[in-house]
């Protein structure tokens, strides 16, 4: 569960060099680990999780916030389910939105957000999901005692729904993944017994569109969707 996941295929080695090369790849690799910049976001009484994967590099970034960069629509998004105004919680005609007044509204609406991936390797040096390489996923001992009222989970993409996939402790096969709109149960287990709880196998996985404009969906179907989504999860 805390193992290694990647996405790139494995390389083998003649035995002669197969130390002294793994040694290298392994500085390698690791000078190229970074660290999720931005802690989650857990109101007390939030009762539903965004969670994604790693955000742009810094020179992408508009705000120290999750989804970092103005063209990421997210924060559209949100502005537009919520507030009818998808400039609601940007600053003014600057290219950048307002994080804080972003943290105060999720704060209100019990919204937590926390990505799926602590650590990973950029291994195109982009923030593409499908380039990234994942070295530690989140620990959902350590978050979800912070969201006890949390009941469902929701992804912004493929990447992000594999990883939380992949902590289960019978982990479905990628044809049972749930697809864009769609949810599944999720029967998170504790790995941590001094963090159980009675109530966490009633968690709920659902998937939304990614927010990304690499995404090939047109802005006002991205919203649709977080609308009927929001709408059924009781928050409109």
């Amino acid at each position: 569960m805390k193992n290694l996941m990647t996405t790139q295929p494995s390389h083998t080695h003649d035995n002669t060099d197969k130390l002294d090369t793994n040694s290298l790849l392994s500085e390698a690799r690791t000078a190229e680990v970074e660290t999720h910049p931005f802690g989650p976001v857990l109101p007390p009484n939030a009762t539903v999780m965004m969670m994604g994967t790693f955000p742009p590099t810094a020179d992408k970034w508009a705000m120290r916030f999750h989804y970092p960069n103005f063209y990421n629509d997210m924060w559209r998004i949100y502005g537009s389910v919520f507030f009818d105004d998808v400039n609601y919680f940007r600053v003014g005609d600057e290219k950048r939105f307002d994080p804080e007044r972003i943290r105060a509204f999720m704060f209100e609406r019990g919204i937590a957000s926390c990505p799926t991936v602590t650590q990973a390797i950029r291994e195109a040096g982009n923030a593409s999901d499908k380039n990234l390489t994942v070295v530690t996923p989140v620990d959902l001992d350590i978050i979800l005692p912070q969201v006890p009222k949390v009941e469902t989970l929701f992804t912004t993409g493929g990447k992000a729904t594999e990883v939380l996939l992949s902590l289960l402790s019978e982990p479905p096969a990628k044809s049972k993944y749930p697809k864009t709109n769609q949810s599944m149960d999720y029967p998170y287990e504790w790995q941590n017994d001094n963090n159980k709880k009675s109530n966490v196998n009633s968690l709920t996985l659902y998937r939304l569109p990614s927010t990304s404009r690499a995404y090939p969906l047109a802005l006002d179907k991205k919203v649709a969707a977080y609308k009927d989504f929001f709408k059924k999860i009781g928050k409109l």
